[in-house]
């Protein structure tokens, strides 16, 4: 880690914002990391608005929406197993690297099929069920990595602002989506991420460079041939032995295979619908809504990440979750334009507040030759049944009416978040 610029004058040494930008000044590695992901994360905040959008514009149905949010999601789960033992034996930024290349080669894919109007459902399904295979790589390297360039010293504010700078691209995105596909074509979403995902590929390359240059390969090839294939099985259960140490982590894993369900399906599948087939509003309209609930994570994640310390952390997280909860339960209820922005912006604000306290804790918690595996079980499990949850969710929705699915599903995440706050480990993690 660098150390430069690490001393801060008397009068700013107990800021707020001094805390709040301390990586950006203690650590190059932190820097090229965040840019990687944060330029990565602009790409895809345009296309999570335009694909749903495109889908809607083909079929109209929710059904079709939760079934191509399945195909992207299963292939995603059913790597995380593998994609654990993957990270903890090959070179991460090796495997953000590949994963990179893959996702603007799809993206590029997508956005040629879309100016010369081949774009079809099945191939879209390909590309979902591949990008989703990418991302159940991607996503337990970056989260290993993560923890290895935060630091103790800069941790918190490190999970803050990275949490922030990426709903600074939230802000962005959604918005940019919507007038793309109000005013142009989805294609040029499609290619203004598979550029982002080039960019992005030139920042891990240099965080690469870097690294090895302070530290030096964390794993080499003799290490991988030490552990062998003979190891997954033992590898695979001492990851379950390190989340079982932790009541506070395998009781969260578990309650959120649930609440994902309820929450995600609602975000993912219904509030398009919300937005694009019940209210007919303008894309641009729900692109400035989703663009809002990246208001509210930023604020959060601010909240948090200008103390180095917090008590209570256990309750302070699942209440964020009880919020997030309680804003969606609100769209179907709110009908004023404004008030559904607003009720975005909460949903932001309250899982920001428990997405940085989860990720600090796991940092805290996993040793850092662990990380991939534990990383890899809390996605498979967070994400195990969002498969059948989106399937659900689609098809409650066209039975029962979109309005009513997104209450029901809300108060159900809500009741699941009030019960395991009842359980000590929970209540009482500090």
């Amino acid at each position: 880690m660098d150390t430069q610029n690490t001393t801060l004058s008397p009068e700013g040494r107990h800021s707020a914002w001094a805390t709040f930008t301390s990586p950006l000044k203690q650590s190059k590695a932190f820097t090229l990391l965040w840019l990687g992901h944060w330029i990565a994360m602009l790409g895809s905040s345009v296309t999570t608005v335009i694909l749903p959008l495109v889908i809607y514009s083909l079929t109209g149905s929710t059904t079709i929406m939760g079934f191509a949010m399945t195909v992207y999601m299963l292939p995603n789960v059913l790597i995380l197993p593998f994609a654990g033992m993957i990270v903890d034996r090959i070179d991460r930024i090796r495997l953000l690297l590949f994963t990179n290349v893959a996702r603007f080669g799809l993206m590029l894919v997508a956005s040629v099929l879309m100016f010369t109007d081949g774009m079809k459902l099945p191939f879209l399904f390909v590309g979902l069920a591949l990008y989703g295979l990418m991302d159940g790589i991607f996503n337990p390297a970056y989260s290993a990595l993560r923890a290895q360039v935060f630091t103790p010293d800069i941790r918190n504010a490190a999970n803050a602002l990275s949490q922030i700078s990426i709903q600074a691209v939230r802000l962005l995105g959604p918005p940019l989506g919507g007038f793309i596909v109000s005013f142009s074509s989805p294609g040029v979403g499609f290619g203004l991420d598979s550029i982002a995902y080039l960019v992005s590929f030139a920042c891990f390359w240099m965080l690469s460079a870097h690294l090895a240059s302070i530290i030096g390969k964390r794993q080499t090839g003799s290490e991988q041939e030490d552990q062998g294939g003979q190891h997954f099985l033992k590898d695979f259960i001492a990851g379950f032995a390190i989340l079982k140490s932790h009541p506070w982590l395998w009781i969260t894993i578990l309650a959120f295979s649930f609440i994902n369900i309820c929450y995600s399906g609602i975000i993912a599948v219904l509030i398009p619908w919300l937005f694009k087939v019940h209210h007919g509003y303008n894309p641009v309209v729900y692109g400035i809504a989703m663009a809002s609930s990246g208001i509210g994570a930023m604020l959060g994640a601010f909240v948090y990440g200008s103390r180095k310390h917090w008590k209570h952390r256990g309750l302070l997280a699942y209440l964020g979750a009880f919020v997030s909860g309680l804003a969606l339960l609100l769209l179907s209820i709110v009908t004023w334009m404004p008030g559904l922005i607003m009720s975005m912006m909460l949903e932001g604000f309250g899982i920001m507040i428990f997405a940085i306290i989860w990720e600090t804790s796991l940092q805290e918690l996993v040793p850092a030759e662990s990380f991939g595996r534990v990383a890899s079980l809390d996605l498979m499990f967070s994400f195990a049944l969002l498969p059948v949850g989106y399937l659900a969710v689609g098809a409650v929705a066209d039975k029962l009416g979109g309005i009513l699915t997104i209450g029901m599903f809300a108060i159900i995440g809500m009741c699941i978040v009030l019960g395991v706050l009842i359980v000590p480990h929970i209540r009482r993690f500090q």
